[in-house]
């Protein structure tokens, strides 16, 4: 007979590679998590992992036997969603992977007000590019989470939050110092300093200029950030110009806010959202979740046409 536990324990060796990190993570010895998958593979007549690799792999039938055993515990997770659901509790754990460009202007937000709203309900956070969220949404790594949409992405369902707008940001003796609007021909320039490589709002500004260029050409440093704050100050000091996100101008002194520019031939606009796996297990606190940032994000925010969404992701 196959039991709960022993598909918990395929899933951590799988997640883990390695039985004694599972046996860890499961708190128990790595005897009785190996024991009890033996007793699975013996019970299915085949061997779910091939314990010669190292780091541990699962076997050609283990992949869709694990697959199903996360699935199986999601739904098992459901039993007790449905009846705090009926109660009308919102309590438990809750890990939230979230992308750079968003966390420390969206956290900041939602997070105190969330876990005031419903003292039972932990929040654990991740800061995590797209590509890692969604591997650990498909894993059961982390519940959900908070980055740029669409996906067009299998087994992911997207909940849209809020839409923001794409602005940029000049230096003030750059060439768009009288220009208060912009057009994309004006975009479509070497003096702008991007993101690195692996964020969505990198992805998005290329798609938004339709650069085919040598990116960077005549600034004078050939660098790429992880961070808007530095990008900014790259700005400032360097000449150029970069593309924000709305949120990241939000508080800006009035000298910050004299270098915005908006973008005239279209309103571009990112789309924020939640996203989790298909058969997300914690429903309610989702709910919370998705409530919260919508009462704490002004309501022009809130307005699905207020600009053309800019794709990032093909």
């Amino acid at each position: 007979m196959i039991t709960v536990t022993q598909l918990e324990y395929i899933v951590a060796v799988e997640q883990h590679k390695s039985f004694s990190m599972a046996a860890d993570a499961c708190f128990v010895t790595q005897p009785t998590l190996s024991m009890q998958i033996k007793k699975l593979e013996e019970y299915l007549g085949i061997v779910l992992f091939d314990r010669t690799k190292q780091p541990i792999i699962p076997t050609e039938v283990g992949k869709p036997i694990i697959e199903q055993a996360r699935n199986t515990l999601r739904e098992v997770n459901r039993i007790e969603e449905i009846v705090k659901q009926h109660q009308g509790i919102v309590s438990g754990d809750l890990t939230v992977g979230i992308i750079p460009t968003l966390a420390p202007y969206l956290l900041p937000r939602f997070a105190g007000p969330l876990t005031r709203e419903y003292p039972e309900m932990r929040l654990y956070i991740k800061e995590l590019q797209t590509e890692e969220i969604i591997r650990q949404l498909k894993q059961d790594q982390i519940d959900v989470g908070i980055l740029v949409t669409p996906l067009h992405e299998d087994g992911i369902v997207e909940t849209p939050l809020f839409y923001e707008d794409i602005l940029v940001y000049t230096n003030p003796e750059y060439k768009f110092e009288d220009k208060k609007e912009l057009s994309i021909e004006d975009l479509k320039s070497p003096d702008l300093w991007l993101l690195s490589k692996g964020h969505c709002f990198r992805d998005q500004v290329i798609n938004l200029c339709a650069y085919q260029g040598q990116l960077s050409n005549n600034l004078p440093i050939a660098y790429e950030s992880g961070s808007l704050e530095t990008l900014m100050k790259l700005v400032d000091n360097e000449g150029g110009f970069t593309l924000l996100p709305e949120l990241a101008t939000d508080g800006m002194n009035e000298d910050l806010q004299n270098r915005i520019r908006t973008i005239k031939d279209l309103k571009p606009t990112r789309e924020v959202s939640l996203v989790s796996a298909r058969n997300f297990a914690k429903e309610s606190m989702l709910e919370a979740l998705a409530g919260t940032i919508k009462q704490v994000m002004p309501n022009e925010y809130l307005n699905p046409q207020r600009g053309e969404v800019v794709e990032w992701r093909g």
